[in-house]
Formats: structure tokens, C-alpha cells, sequence
């Protein structure tokens, strides 16, 4: 892969490529209508236009459907905001807000994505199947809800949380402080050593769960398991499944480490 197409990989990348050139489609458009016909396009049909393109373009390019509402709704949210005559500052901290939040989205292709009520139930049912008290992991755990209702449910077990975009991790860390079987790690999901863990939980994206594969495989554990909220492993069939059936979230998909079989 030459170095142009290993930059589009990263979305960020594509998503302004899709925006430059929507805004140069729809200059060429605004010219040439300017040429041909008395109509004129108001500032808000503009930038409905220029989101469409950009959202189409964004789709060409491979982007994931969040991605495009972002492409879609971006230049008509800024005219609206500046109708709406706020404050400077407020824009900035707007966008740090949204920078702080999504930090994993922008490196590691990684968006925030919440376990629900039903994943959380299931993830506790699997976990009082078990003979020994839970050393497990939540790889991303975003503000801590899933491993926090798995700690008071298990006060024996060992619960950990690892999350590197600044702000989830502060309300995390928080949220944690009074748990005393649970903690937070500012820590990258790739610098995460998962020798020590017999449960590995995840909701990621299809982007990272390869390369998760083959880091589980190189530090688990036999008998450990690896479980990812409705992201399956490309060529890796689970060892058992769970369906939710709770937005996008579809399954609980299981695999053991070392080939040892399902209880």
C-alpha cells in the first residue's frame, strides 16, 4: 500500500477530503448557474447541498455511516450557528468537547459506542456462570457505566478499565473512585498487557478486531476468553454467541483462548 492510500485509510482524512471537494463541486455549480440562469442559491440551500455532496462523497470513499450524517449535517450546523450569533468561545469549546470525547475515532478509528441495558445483563449472567471470582477487562469503557454495574455485582472480582480519550476517561476515573474492586487506566487499548486478564470485553468497530485477534493470541491466556459487543473476527468463527438485538447492537460473540471448549 503506497503512502497516498494508507492516508486515506484514516477517516478523519477522508472526511475532509469529501468536504474540499463538495465545496469545490458546488462553487463549480454556483458559477455555472450564475452563467446560464437569473436563479441564485440562498446560503442555506447552499450548504443542504454541499452537505449532500459531501455525505455522497463520504460514502464513495468508504466512510462508516456516522460519518456521513457528520459530512451531511456539518456546513449546515455552522450557518445556523452563526445565525444564531454565539459567542466565539463557545464554538471552541464546543469542538473541544467533541475532540476530547471522540479522540479515539480520530487515531485509531475507534468511535464511542455504549453497552446497553442488554449487553450489561448478559455480560452478568455469563460472568456468574463462571467457578472463579473475574479478573476482566473493558478495553474502551468510555464513562465506566457497563464496569461499574459489573463491580457492585460482583464485589469479588477484579474489574479494570481502559480508555485513552481524555474526557471519558476523567468521568470514568470519577465514577470509579468509590469502588474499590474497579479502576480506570489512561492507558491505549494497544498498550495493554492481556496476559493478566481471563475476560477481555470490547466494543470497538470492524476496524481494530484483526489486530486484536492477533494480540489476544500473543498474550491471553489459554482458557481466557475474548468477547466483543457485535464485531466479529474476520475469519475466526466465535465459540458461542449471545444476540441483544438492542440497536446496532446485535450479538455477544465468544472465543477461548487456547481452544478449550465452551461451558
Amino acid at each position: 500500500m503506497n503512502e497516498n492510500q494508507e492516508a486515506l485509510r484514516r477517516p478523519w482524512r477522508r472526511v475532509l477530503l469529501a468536504q474540499g471537494l463538495a465545496v469545490v463541486a458546488l462553487l463549480a455549480a454556483v458559477y455555472l448557474l450564475a452563467l446560464l440562469s437569473p436563479l441564485r442559491l440562498s446560503l442555506w440551500l447552499a450548504a443542504l447541498l454541499q452537505g449532500a455532496l459531501a455525505a455522497a462523497i463520504g460514502w464513495r470513499l468508504g466512510l462508516s455511516r456516522w460519518w456521513l450524517w457528520i459530512n451531511l449535517a456539518f456546513l449546515p450546523a455552522l450557518w445556523l450557528l452563526q445565525q444564531a450569533a454565539l459567542p466565539g468561545w463557545l464554538y471552541l469549546l464546543g469542538f473541544a468537547l467533541l475532540l476530547l470525547v471522540n479522540w479515539n475515532s480520530l487515531g485509531e478509528r475507534v468511535p464511542l459506542y455504549l453497552s446497553g441495558r442488554r449487553a450489561r445483563q448478559q455480560l452478568g449472567e455469563w460472568l456468574a456462570a463462571r467457578e472463579q471470582p473475574a479478573h476482566f477487562v473493558d478495553l474502551g469503557c468510555g464513562a465506566a457505566g457497563t464496569l461499574l454495574h459489573l463491580a457492585r455485582r460482583f464485589p469479588r472480582g477484579r474489574f479494570i478499565g481502559v480508555e485513552s480519550a481524555p474526557l471519558l476517561f476523567l468521568l470514568a476515573w470519577l465514577r470509579c473512585l468509590s469502588q474499590g474492586n474497579c479502576s480506570i487506566r489512561y492507558q491505549s487499548l494497544w498498550h495493554t498487557q492481556l496476559a493478566p486478564f481471563d475476560a477481555v470485553y470490547c466494543f470497538l468497530s470492524p476496524v481494530p478486531m484483526p489486530r486484536l485477534w492477533a494480540k489476544a493470541c500473543s498474550e491471553m491466556a489459554p482458557g481466557s476468553w475474548l468477547i466483543s459487543n457485535s464485531f466479529a473476527i474476520p475469519g475466526v468463527a466465535p465459540d458461542a454467541r449471545c444476540e441483544l438485538g438492542e440497536g446496532r447492537q446485535t450479538e455477544l460473540l465468544f472465543w477461548q483462548m487456547g481452544g478449550a471448549d465452551i461451558r
